[in-house]
This record gives structure tokens, C-alpha cells and sequence, in this order.
């Protein structure tokens, strides 16, 4: 019989699949309408978190302080050591918290303090008071709660044993007793709104002394404040206005009330550096 077998063959593969031609990339975006977009998305965000960021403001402003605290903080671990740079700053804030409560007690809503290096600490207020009266309260309330933060500071002295805190006492005296010159803007100056404005004249010139004396940037800042202020303050007595007239217009009491806390002030923060003073280098505490 013949041979009945096949050869075999390879499988033919089946054929391809149809696949259309790929079509051309679309064309990019402009770059405008990109920016515009994110844009547009960003505004989106924040108007959904506008709440969330309203409840963080007070936040925030804490924070404005405490920062500022930290940055003065580390500017006079400079100089004086970390030790002795946070109680430094920390009667600075007890100086100044004595002006927010005043001022808020007299219905004027005041900052939290603002730390500056080197030239202390602020709070932001729209007015002192009603009346001269009322700003001399405010000057004087803050060289008030600063001496007794200073003197605060002896108790610990004595329990502890380390002169730290009486060179930090001896320094919030100073502090105060220097705030208490008669020349604005230094409470002092507040504090002759009430007492006798003429006084501010005599400040200016013990100022420009000082300045002579002992030439330091700090100062020269505060004498070139003096100026402005007691030149504005005094062209707007001599206008004599009504509301200017109102405004300085003082009982003969509170004007002895407001000499007697002043006076006597000067004289209780003088005692306090003498009892305080150490024979020392703030670099050997």
C-alpha cells in the first residue's frame, strides 16, 4: 500500500487583531489656564477651612507672643546665659501685663505683649484711657506689677541659695525705676498727663543728657520717641481745644493720688537696687 502518512505541519498563527492608529497627543493645556485652575482650587480650599482658620486667630496671636518670647529669649542667652535670659523676659512680661489689665480695666481692649530684642516688649491699644487720669493709670500699672515680679524674685533667692534670681531682682528694679522718667513715650511720662505735663519738658532734657553721657542705640531710640511725642502732645495743648482741655483736666486729689504712687514708687525700686546690688558679672551668675 502507499505510504498514507501526512507530513506535518506547523500551525498556522492566527492573524492579528485589528488595531487602530493611535491618535495624536491632544494638545497641552496653556500654561494660564493651568495657574488659573490651581488658583481656583486654592480659593476653593481656603473659603471650605475659612471656620477652621477663624477659631486658629487667637491662636495665632498667642503664638505672635510666644514666638516673639522665644526669639527675645535666645537673643539674650547672647549675652547673659539662657538662665538668666528667660527670667529676664519673663519680667518683662509681668511689666507689661500690668498695662493690658489696666487698660482693659478702662474698657480699652488691649494686645497681648510683643517681644522686641533688646528694646523690650510692647501692647498694642487704640487709646490710654478716657483722660489723663486714665493714662496715668496705665503708665504706672505697669512699673507697679514689675516691681513686685521683681520682688518676687527674693523669695526664691533666699530658698535656693543662688544670687541668679537677686541679680534678676536688682535688674526689675532698674527696669521700672527707668521706666519711670518723666519723658514720654516711658510711663513716667504717662504718669505727668495727670501730675504736671510741663514735667515731660525737663524729661526731654534729662533724656538728651543721658544721651550725651552714655551713647547707646537704645537711647537715642527713645529720645527720638521723646521728641515726637512731647512735640505733638505739647503744639496740641498750646491749641487749647475743648476736647484737649477735657482730656487734662485733673482734680487737685487724684493729681496727689498719682504724685504719691510715683514718688513713692522712685523712692521703694531705688531701696530695692541697693539691697539687691551684687558685686558681680551678670557672666558669673
Amino acid at each position: 500500500m502507499g505510504d498514507t502518512r501526512t507530513e506535518w505541519l506547523p500551525p498556522v498563527p492566527p492573524e492579528a487583531p485589528y488595531a487602530p492608529p493611535p491618535r495624536p497627543d491632544p494638545a497641552p493645556e496653556p500654561a494660564a489656564r493651568r495657574g488659573l485652575g490651581a488658583l481656583l482650587l486654592a480659593i476653593v480650599a481656603i473659603a471650605a477651612k475659612g471656620k477652621a482658620l477663624l477659631l486658629l486667630l487667637p491662636k495665632i496671636k498667642l503664638l505672635t507672643t510666644s514666638g516673639s518670647m522665644l526669639v527675645s529669649i535666645g537673643a539674650y542667652t547672647l549675652i547673659w546665659g539662657w538662665q538668666f535670659a528667660v527670667g529676664f523676659v519673663l519680667l518683662l512680661f509681668v511689666h507689661e501685663m500690668g498695662h493690658v489689665i489696666q487698660l482693659r480695666r478702662e474698657g480699652v481692649k488691649a494686645s497681648a505683649p510683643l517681644f522686641i530684642p533688646f528694646l523690650g516688649a510692647v501692647v498694642w491699644a487704640k487709646s490710654l484711657g478716657g483722660n489723663a487720669l486714665a493714662e496715668a493709670r496705665v503708665g504706672l500699672a505697669g512699673p507697679i506689677l514689675g516691681s513686685l515680679g521683681a520682688l518676687a524674685c527674693l523669695p526664691l533667692a533666699a530658698a535656693t541659695g543662688n544670687n541668679l534670681f537677686q541679680a534678676l531682682a536688682f535688674t526689675g528694679f532698674f527696669l521700672n525705676l527707668f521706666n519711670l522718667a518723666p519723658v514720654l513715650p516711658l510711663d513716667g511720662g504717662r504718669a505727668m498727663a495727670a501730675m504736671a505735663p510741663w514735667m515731660w519738658i525737663v524729661g526731654l532734657g534729662v533724656m538728651i543728657g543721658a544721651a550725651f553721657a552714655f551713647p547707646n542705640p537704645i537711647i537715642i531710640l527713645i529720645l527720638l520717641f521723646a521728641v515726637m511725642e512731647t512735640w505733638r502732645r505739647w503744639k496740641q495743648r498750646r491749641e487749647g481745644s475743648e476736647e484737649t482741655r477735657t482730656y487734662y483736666k485733673v482734680a487737685p486729689k487724684h493729681r496727689l493720688m498719682v504724685a504719691a504712687v510715683y514718688v513713692g514708687l522712685i523712692a521703694l525700686l531705688a531701696l530695692g537696687m541697693d539691697a539687691t546690688h551684687l558685686e558681680r558679672d551678670f557672666d558669673d551668675v
